[in-house]
């Protein structure tokens, strides 16, 4: 691996009885970059992420993430490693308000500590500084003035905004997202790509995103792979792979 990679997933196969959902499927995550991740629906794009995020454990192939053989690692671990994800259908914590659901993912709180927990002046600080950063999170998404409603309250498209933040919140420069804006209007859907974009290229941050909605997500993306049958077929910027003949087949055929 060079350091232009984040992560590289390498001719990873993946059987589920006598199906061969991923058949060698190979792509490398450039730092600092949004890839996207195209297919029709049964390519094997999801399967292949949960593979990366060791929702799965391959049968064949491998998983580097900072060159270090992630492979097989259980899904908290990897996130311990440093890779985080969203899903498709976000997963909050409705009785809770906006800004808890948001602030929860950070790792390392004192306060969680059996001993520390009732020692104030261990957890106060940290506490503190996370409340701030939640708020700044949230005013970057739009969210502030929603921030002590219940997560029940939101709109499906704000319960979209809240789950990326929470996975930003983390402190995990990787993420991996499942359809970010899936069932969202057009125009918060930009606004998702948006922010996402100032993630990127203000603060750092590596994403690798499965997306449908090519014609929003392709203006902000950088790098882009295509699917079809377990296999990486095309890749590219995100131009060439969708103007690509074989992967307009593959939507086609899908």
């Amino acid at each position: 691996m060079t350091g232009n990679y984040v992560l590289e997933a390498i001719d990873i196969v993946k059987l589920f009885g006598g199906l061969r959902a991923l058949d060698g499927a190979t792509l490398r995550v450039p730092r600092n970059k949004i890839t996207l991740l195209i297919g029709p629906n049964g390519s094997g794009k999801t399967t292949l992420l949960n593979v990366i995020a060791g929702v799965y454990k391959p049968d064949e192939g491998k998983v580097l993430f900072e060159g270090e053989d992630i492979t097989g690692l259980p899904p908290h671990k990897v996130f311990e490693k440093g890779i985080a994800r969203s899903f498709q259908i976000p997963h909050l914590f409705g009785k809770l308000a906006v800004l808890e659901n948001a602030i929860m993912s950070k790792p390392g709180n004192p306060g969680e500590h059996i001993v520390d927990s009732p020692r104030r002046g261990k957890w106060f600080d940290f506490e503190n500084k996370l409340v701030i950063d939640g708020f700044k999170i949230l005013r970057m998404t739009k969210l502030n003035h929603l921030w002590d409603s219940r997560a029940t309250a939101l709109s499906g498209g704000q319960m979209k905004l809240l789950e990326i933040a929470r996975v930003l919140l983390s402190d995990k420069k990787m993420v991996l997202m499942d359809e970010p804006t899936a069932g969202v209007n057009p125009t918060l859907a930009i606004q998702i790509f948006e922010f996402l974009r100032k993630m990127v290229d203000e603060l750092g941050y590596t994403m690798l995103i499965i997306e449908h909605r090519l014609d929003i997500a392709a203006p902000y993306a950088d790098y882009a792979y295509a699917m079809a049958q377990g296999r990486v077929i095309s890749e590219g910027t995100p131009e060439e792979v969708m103007n690509d003949p074989e992967v307009i087949k593959s939507y086609l055929e899908g």
